[in-house]
């Protein structure tokens, strides 16, 4: 950022960049209960307090974030004021590595991606403390399991564990979590332990935040034990945590829960609101060529943009109803034509050129015979050529963002099976994406939904497991006349 870029905006939001006698009204998404301020003195807690009012100023998007206040408070004993404002705003930032959750849905998915990591890597622990919950849920101990981190530890541990989370984010916070409950348990049923199972018990909710305030072990060996915990892949929390999101996302939309505040973060599943922004939308909108490059085909939008789209692949009122369908954040974004096959030619070659490196995508194809269907691409279909922790090429990607659909002859959405929260379900159900030199694959499991050859012209479907779909098209095999491919401007 800028030099005084901070301080223009603590000049915008208090009229002066002198620090206010009177208490900082904090911001909404702050826990006042979390509001830990790591022995900094009354003027450093006003520094965090206006830190935090600043950000909550400058990212209105952020709706429910407890974290956020004590890293400010960590940061500001190693760094100035305005250095510390660019730190935040850089951890709140980026979309591939989460550091701060900031909204109450993905607070929740993080207690539980926790608690069912613990259930298999540290197993032992968990019946231990299931056994001494008196008939009570152990969910209730894992929903403070980042405070075990923040505000239990003692300093110079905290220390050390954030030097790793600045680094490699909040995967960290799962290890070492792990590893308290890996050492609680080895230190309460030691033969000499302090700890006995009645004052466990008797105090069962604030049993693991004691112990982390008197951690039995340095920060060297805390952390040791947190990065030896074997078989716990970036990979397998990411699935974890994306299958937990996805299935909280649904019980809210079906149960029709207004509890969890919208914002860019914390909703991505269609609603009827956004089924009436559509119809609200401008008549009047028109295309506009070479705004970004005389290379792509930008859509201007106004504040509801699919009106602009003039596709020769299906009329307005179908394009009406595959957006209701879109995640409601994207659809306030400005769509790009990437790809056609009627100006590009059809070459899967030029097809990842123009679109490997957006994300997401929306393909739709229209056949020969005037079928018209496709899917929303939830990832970069550049992540073909990414490798998995053992160095092999990851056959398949996505996540489970990702739908069929089919608007002709028929309008029907197919969304990834997992979204119902059946915990049964196996690989087969996550086959998402796949691609290389020779095919797109869209769905897999006992078949392929979409699978369309390196010349893009000829393609076949069939159902499958990850959207449990029907055949696209009445004859499962089709010859494609024309494919579009969507990317979303700022997205």
């Amino acid at each position: 950022m800028l030099d005084g870029f901070y301080w223009d905006m603590v000049n915008q939001v208090f009229g002066t960049t002198e620090l206010p006698d009177k208490p900082i009204m904090l911001p909404p998404f702050v826990d006042s209960t979390h509001c830990l301020p790591y022995h900094l003195t009354r003027k450093g807690r006003a520094v965090a307090d206006r830190v935090v009012s600043v950000l909550g100023y400058a990212c209105p998007d952020i709706t429910y974030s407890p974290t956020l206040y004590p890293i400010t408070s960590i940061l500001l004993h190693f760094m100035s004021e305005e250095e510390c404002y660019h730190c935040m705003a850089s951890l709140v930032a980026p979309k591939e590595k989460v550091f701060i959750t900031q909204t109450k849905l993905l607070y929740e998915v993080t207690w539980k991606t926790v608690m069912q990591v613990a259930k298999k890597h540290a197993k032992s622990s968990v019946n231990y403390l299931s056994s001494l919950c008196n008939g009570k849920k152990p969910e209730s101990i894992f929903m403070d399991w980042c405070w075990w981190i923040l505000g239990g530890l003692p300093f110079p541990h905290l220390v050390r564990v954030m030097d790793c989370f600045f680094h490699e984010g909040i995967k960290v916070f799962y290890r070492v979590s792990l590893a308290i409950l890996i050492l609680f348990h080895k230190h309460a049923t030691a033969s000499n332990s302090e700890l006995d199972a009645d004052t466990i018990k008797n105090d069962i909710d604030n049993a693991l935040p004691k112990f982390c305030k008197n951690i039995p072990v340095s920060p060297t060996k805390l952390l040791r034990t947190a990065f030896s915990i074997r078989a716990l892949s970036s990979t397998y929390i990411s699935r974890v945590f994306l299958k937990t999101e996805m299935l909280l996302k649904s019980k809210s939309l079906l149960s029709g829960t207004k509890q969890l505040v919208r914002s860019r973060s914390s909703d991505n599943l269609p609603t009827s609101q956004s089924q009436i922004n559509v119809q609200m939308m401008s008549h009047t909108l028109t295309i506009r060529e070479g705004a970004h490059s005389p290379d792509v085909r930008v859509l201007s939008m106004g504040v509801f943009p699919i009106q602009a789209i003039k596709t020769k692949v299906c009329d307005q009122d179908t394009l009406f109803t595959l957006w209701s369908w879109l995640p409601v954040r994207i659809t306030m974004y400005q769509p790009v034509l990437l790809y056609t096959t009627e100006e590009h030619g059809c070459s899967l070659t030029t097809f990842y050129v123009r679109v490997e490196q957006h994300e997401p995508t929306l393909l739709m194809i229209k056949t020969c015979n005037n079928e018209v269907f496709g899917a929303y691409c939830s990832s970069r279909w550049y992540e073909r050529n990414l490798k998995d922790d053992r160095g092999q090429r990851q056959a398949y990607f996505g996540t489970g963002e990702t739908f069929l659909f089919s608007l002709y002859p028929e309008r029907a959405k197919y969304p990834w099976v997992g979204i119902e929260g059946d915990t049964g379900l196996g690989h087969a159900s996550e086959l998402f994406m796949a691609a290389d030199s020779k095919m797109i694959t869209i769905g897999g499991g006992e078949g392929q939904a979409i699978w369309m050859d390196e010349n893009i012209r000829f393609g076949k479907t069939d159902r499958c497991q990850t959207f449990n779909n029907p055949p696209l098209c009445a004859s499962g095999d089709f010859e494609i006349r024309v494919l579009e491919v969507y990317g979303f401007v700022g997205a």
